[in-house]
């Protein structure tokens, strides 16, 4: 009788010890993707910041760049995208499709507006215009942003990944609903994006 009590005594020790486990597990990846969301939030914050600045750039090169509608139009167009990209991976940045959704938009918009700021170079009297100055300078500030703010994102996104993927955390994280990686925040032109655009007046 007694070695059945110890064997029953020693399971529920196992048992309590492995379900202590798993809440911390659970825990600390709850903790780790709550992080990881949050440094999404502060990205989001940025690039709405650059969306709102894009089309009072735009509005501003219009009177000078009056033949150049097609440019202009591409970077509406590149902005909304971009707009709907980010509207989308801010509902779940978990999301591996709506990260790549957004990745791609943000792509076409660096694109675009790399195109904008070549051709404004053609007309002095619009680099010389200080709202344009000032609209310029605010988005270099805003991309130096977007790119710490990318920086703090991956830097929480690696942190989750790496536990999820760690033993024995591993073992639990598909029971847990944390079956998959999170994507870091790449932008296809990283170059563009960490660098804010050249523009000078």
């Amino acid at each position: 009788m007694l070695p059945t009590t110890i064997v029953v005594i020693v399971l529920i020790v196992i048992g309590v010890i492995l379900i202590g486990m798993a809440v911390g597990i659970y825990n600390k990846l709850v903790r780790f993707k709550n992080r990881y969301k949050n440094a999404f939030a502060q990205i989001e914050v940025q690039l709405k910041r650059r969306y709102d600045l894009i089309p009072n750039l735009v509005e501003t090169a219009k009177g000078y760049m009056a033949h150049e509608r097609e440019t202009l139009d591409a970077v509406i167009s590149a902005r909304n995208q971009a707009v709907g990209g980010l509207e989308k991976a801010a509902l779940d940045p978990s999301n591996a499709e709506a990260i790549k959704g957004l990745i791609g938009a943000e792509g076409a918009l660096t694109g675009a507006m790399g195109r904008l700021f070549a051709v404004m170079e053609a007309y002095p009297d619009l680099k010389a215009n200080q709202n344009m100055m000032q609209l310029s300078e605010e988005l270099t500030s805003t991309e130096n942003k977007v790119a710490f703010a990318r920086q703090a994102f991956n830097d929480a996104v690696t942190a989750y990944n790496t536990y999820r993927q760690t033993f024995p955390p591993v073992i639990f994280a598909g029971l847990f609903g944390h079956s998959q990686d999170a994507l870091l925040l790449e932008f296809e032109d990283a170059e563009a994006i960490r660098e804010a655009p050249k523009v000078s007046f």
